[in-house]
């Protein structure tokens, strides 16, 4: 341990209350946005920074190097902060600056209690460790971002490609928006899924609310058709509109013995017809 993590070791140790009230209002807890709810989250997230901190410097840690063995609580704290504001929706900037905030009363405890001859190696300790643990920080957020992010967009993935049970034994499901590699894969694994829960022998695959139908869109089609064949059902596409034949054709796409129709209506039709169902009108 050198003088200067000794020295800051004991100013943090002798007045850890001054440090937590005074880096609390340098952070803005006292700001009318915090609730009292807030304001002990932040006092709990700091408690919890900075005993990480005194630990680490006990055991002669290097603040210049924050991936060494004896900063691993510190680290895990920082990044347990950075999934907690990623998870509220604030910014990588104010979880940094919630950090940053701690150079302030510890550098007015070195400036007071230390002699000028070592005030400029203790200042320096402090702002190399804070500036690291910043650094840590916006690291954390951004890939627990990444990680919502990706989250989100699986669940949305899920919940834009519903598997309807229209009657017994046929399945529907409606495709809205663009159709890639990542939505196939998904539309594939749950119509596939329910096929088996359900024992249906039909899927109808409405492709009305898919805007553009080009060669990639068509193979990935033939994929989910051939699949759902494998399983020992038989699929319909419906929502072929004029547009979109023209392009298959153009396009010299074979979808030879795929069954399609113009409309969801027109290719419910055809699956009941086929289910043996019979409709008639009543007065």
């Amino acid at each position: 341990m050198t003088q200067e993590t000794a020295a800051v070791l004991q100013l943090l140790d002798q007045h850890e209350e001054q440090i937590m009230t005074e880096w609390l209002q340098e952070a803005g807890s006292g700001s009318s946005r915090v609730t009292d709810a807030g304001r002990r989250a932040m006092r709990s997230e700091a408690q919890e920074l900075a005993q990480a901190v005194r630990s680490a410097f006990k055991a002669g840690a290097d603040p210049d190097d924050l991936q060494t063995a004896a900063w691993s609580d510190l680290r895990q704290a920082l990044e347990a902060l950075s999934r907690s504001r990623a998870a509220q929706g604030q910014s990588a900037g104010d979880t940094s600056a919630f950090v940053l905030a701690f150079k302030r009363p510890v550098f007015t405890l070195i400036q007071r209690d230390l002699p000028l001859e070592r005030q400029m190696g203790a200042v320096w300790t402090v702002s190399t460790l804070v500036d690291r643990m910043a650094q840590l920080t916006v690291t954390s957020y951004q890939l627990t971002r990444e990680e919502l992010i990706k989250r989100q967009q699986q669940d949305l993935l899920e919940l834009s490609t519903p598997v309807i049970k229209l009657f017994e034994g046929v399945l529907a499901v409606p495709m809205i928006g663009t159709l890639d590699s990542a939505r196939t894969q998904v539309v594939m694994e749950t119509l596939l899924q329910r096929i088996v829960d359900t024992g249906s022998r039909l899927a109808i695959i409405d492709i009305t609310g898919v805007p553009t139908v080009d060669t990639l869109v068509a193979q990935h089609l033939l994929k989910t058709v051939s699949a759902i064949r494998l399983m020992g059902a038989e699929c319909i596409i419906s929502g072929i509109r004029p547009q979109i034949a023209q392009t298959i054709v153009h396009l010299g796409i074979d979808l030879h013995g795929i069954a399609s129709k113009a409309s969801l209506a027109d290719a419910l039709a055809m699956a009941m017809e086929q289910q043996g169902f019979v409709i008639t009108r009543t007065r």
